[in-house]
């Protein structure tokens, strides 16, 4: 099968990989009609994580189960199905506590709970930015979606971004009627905009300086604020009478940076503590790493991150972090979507064939304007 593969920074391959096989009896093997770019893939393309040379990428996945092993018995070859980036057994303690996002016996990487597909640290699984991929305990993981190809765009968000800004959202706490302030304006940060506003937000602000996420900010029902045209905390308080707001998503990470390029891993979180009102709460899901050998300070090299916590303390706000339990949340979003009440997909600006997955990687990490989700069509 084809496969796109990582080769070092700035470097991904399209390149030949044996077709996955059944390995366990609760395996599946799934043929990929869509599967995405991540703008925490990114991370990995810039060489700032310690992915391994050779590693197939791709961790938002969907397609049509093609095999599946003696013991799979929900799931039927020929059935639709989304893949939550999670790998999860279905029986240890945080398991079966909905906490599938921190599985304790799918990653054999010491000092890591969580496993996913392709990524740093997440264990020994290939990636579905291929034509075929396996998948482990395949009953418990998969989510079943309409036959056909309805919703192709708007399912495939169901992998990864759409839940994990639903987590975001949660994270912090949200109530019906909140203020909400999104610092972010990629793919996860437009979800978390839009699942504020499905859940009742009075309203959001969306941080970013590209004009494209902030025009589709604008379409989400939210307020776009451009960093590059002024402090974004004044700008929210400004519009909010002096208040603030309730809640605040962090949707960047490590990587956070100011309008000129530079590279502040603590900016987010300080301007989160600044503008979310005392007693607030704040959810990241924005990625975060141990150690960043990358970064452009001692101390975040070694994951030390110092930032405004006596301001966070003083206001008595709470915060909330992690990566999203995808299970937790994606049977809910695909109805939403089925119903007419979700629309993940409208993020979408370039469906690609596998083997223009290299000009795709490019372009997203370059920020040219336009391109704000890309997906790849291993079929096309």
């Amino acid at each position: 099968m084809k496969a796109v593969v990582y080769r070092g920074p700035k470097n991904v391959a399209v390149e030949e990989r044996p077709d996955p096989t059944i390995q366990a009896p609760t395996d599946a093997v799934i043929r990929l009609t869509t599967t995405n770019i991540c703008g925490s893939d990114l991370h990995m393309y810039e060489g700032r994580t310690s992915v391994e040379e050779g590693k197939v990428l791709g961790h938002e996945n969907m397609g049509i189960v093609e095999a599946v092993g003696e013991g799979v018995d929900r799931v039927k070859v020929g059935d639709r199905v989304s893949v939550p980036f999670n790998i999860g057994c279905g029986s240890c303690r945080n398991c079966t506590d909905g906490w599938t996002s921190f599985c304790l016996r799918a990653n054999p990487t010491e000092g890591m709970d969580g496993a996913a597909y392709g990524y740093a640290n997440m264990g020994p699984y290939d990636g579905g930015q291929a034509e075929f991929l396996r998948v482990p305990w395949a009953d418990f993981n998969l989510l079943e979606l309409p036959e056909g190809t309805e919703h192709e765009n708007d399912f495939t968000m169901l992998s990864d971004i759409f839940p994990t800004g639903w987590h975001g959202v949660e994270l912090s706490g949200f109530q019906v009627g909140d203020r909400v302030a999104v610092f972010g304006g990629g793919p996860v940060g437009l979800m978390a905009a839009h699942s504020a506003m499905i859940r009742g937000a009075s309203q959001v602000f969306v941080v970013d300086k590209e004009n494209d996420r902030l025009a589709l900010a604008g379409k989400y029902g939210a307020t776009p604020i451009d960093f590059s045209a002024g402090d974004p905390v004044q700008q929210i308080l400004d519009a909010t009478g002096g208040r603030g707001v309730d809640r605040g998503v962090e949707a960047v990470g490590y990587q956070a940076h100011d309008h000129s390029g530079q590279e502040h891993p603590e900016l987010v979180l300080d301007n989160l503590a600044q503008v979310v009102r005392s007693t607030g709460g704040i959810g990241v899901v924005g990625v975060y790493m141990p150690s960043d050998p990358g970064a452009n300070s001692d101390l975040a090299k070694e994951g030390r991150i110092p930032w405004q916590f006596g301001t966070f303390f003083t206001k008595g706000q709470s915060m909330g972090t992690g990566q999203a339990p995808v299970k937790r949340y994606n049977r809910q979003l695909r109805d939403l979507i089925i119903e007419g009440k979700a629309n993940p997909g409208l993020i979408t600006s370039h469906e690609l064939g596998l083997d223009q997955a290299v000009e795709g990687y490019r372009n997203f990490d370059d920020r040219v304007d336009g391109w704000t989700k890309v997906l790849l069509k291993p079929g096309a």
